[in-house]
């Protein structure tokens, strides 16, 4: 198989990241493809600059890596993240945190681009779960 785009998903709570990790996988998502970086480094609610920063690498196949965080400080982290480490593969990716990793989990599990995959995460915000 080829190279697919990597994401990192960024919570404050390592269940939330484990869980929405495990929601991926059962859509299609290879488990070396996705990564949660959840908690602060003790375990409890926070974020981690390394564990984001493990968690690129980890999840890193050649075709690019997007990050999503949850709120606050882990958008501000994640950002950091990229920010020390410059690379044109990498993007933190502004979507609803569970419906922007389900929209680009399988997406880059389809093998598409970095470009479409951040796109489809992005337009997470716009998908109405209920039609009036």
């Amino acid at each position: 198989m080829g190279a697919k785009v990597g994401i990192v998903l960024v919570s404050h709570s390592g269940r939330l990241a484990e869980g929405v990790k495990e929601l991926l996988e059962q859509l299609g998502a290879r488990p070396e493809s996705v990564a949660a970086a959840g908690g602060d480094p003790d375990g409890g609610i926070g974020t981690s600059y390394e564990r984001i920063m493990e968690a690129v690498s980890e999840v890193d196949q050649g075709a690019g890596v997007v990050v999503l965080p949850d709120i606050g400080s882990a958008v501000m982290t994640a950002r950091l993240v990229l920010e020390d480490e410059p690379r044109d593969d990498a993007a933190v990716v502004d979507a609803p945190f569970v419906e922007g990793a389900v929209a680009a989990g399988v997406l880059a599990s389809t093998g598409a681009g970095l470009d479409a995959v951040v796109s489809a995460a992005r337009e997470a915000y716009t998908a109405r779960k209920i039609q009036d």
